[in-house]
């Protein structure tokens, strides 16, 4: 969206943002996942989901943690603590998603996480991705198998693409911040989603439908609901398992207690909990 495009000017009106000030905060808003700050802190944790079985040990099982875009490996810890909790080998993969594509991505991050997954001895290999994570193996999928492949949980998953990245796609700070991965978010027929077929695998999917404040700026471009950076209609992909909605922001939702609780209770019976209980 060029600077003197009416959407720009609509920013620049709705917000009261120096044109410069404005570029900035939307080219940092449009990645797919937002970097915490103190101005954005964490919400609060909703209640458990409560599995009415105990997990069982998991032995022999590991899975591959694949993060988001302008994230790192350590915005995946708390998931990671939970499933080595329930005793799971885990393989939490950094990646240098703003300066390569989807595809480099995918070559680099994927094998590396089946490697650690062999060398902890697994014979089973399940993944938990957050945001663009997802789409990084949906490539990795449509070249080749994965042997011993298990249960797949992605959170937040752009898989039909992001409204945001249609708009701010080709700007300059948008594309040097969030590299050339960010342009390929889009949702028409030049973004990778496109060309990625439908889910030939057990999946989870787990997507929000509240903002942060900072998010929200962007989150009235978004048709339907959304969690501020992707629609919940654009989250989902045919052939999947299940489909859950949760009270969270896009941001953030890889701290929430009760996604982590959904996300294991799927890898260990391959279907969400519809019903919520409070813990007691």
């Amino acid at each position: 969206m060029a600077t003197g495009s009416p959407g720009w000017l609509w920013f620049r009106c709705r917000c009261g943002i120096p044109g410069a000030a404005l570029a900035w905060v939307l080219a940092l808003l449009a990645g797919l996942a937002t970097v915490p700050t103190a101005a954005t802190a964490a919400p609060p944790a909703l209640p458990q989901a409560h599995d009415p079985q105990p997990y069982p040990p998991a032995s022999g099982q590991c899975v591959v943690l694949l993060h988001g875009l302008g994230r790192t490996y350590r915005s995946m810890a708390r998931i990671e603590s939970a499933l080595r909790d329930a005793g799971y080998a885990t393989a939490n993969i950094d990646y240098p998603s703003q300066s390569q594509t989807i595809e480099a991505s995918a070559r680099f991050a994927v094998p590396q996480g089946l490697r650690q997954c062999r060398q902890a001895g697994a014979h089973t290999t399940h993944f938990v991705t957050h945001s663009m994570g997802g789409m990084l193996l949906r490539y990795y999928l449509s070249g080749q198998p994965i042997e011993g492949l298990g249960r797949v949980v992605m959170l937040g998953p752009p898989n039909q693409g992001s409204e945001v990245a249609d708009a701010l796609a080709g700007t300059p700070l948008y594309d040097r911040i969030n590299g050339p991965a960010g342009a390929q978010l889009v949702t028409g027929p030049d973004g990778i989603a496109a060309r990625l077929g439908l889910a030939a695998f057990p999946l989870g999917i787990i997507t929000g439908n509240e903002q942060t404040a900072i998010d929200s700026v962007l989150a009235t471009r978004i048709p339907g609901e959304n969690d501020g950076k992707v629609a919940v209609e654009r989250a989902k992909l045919e052939g999947m398992h299940d489909f859950l909605v949760l009270p969270v922001n896009h941001t953030f939702m890889v701290m929430d207690e009760v996604v982590i609780a959904q996300a294991l209770h799927f890898l260990r019976h391959g279907r969400f909990l519809h019903e919520i209980q409070p813990s007691s």
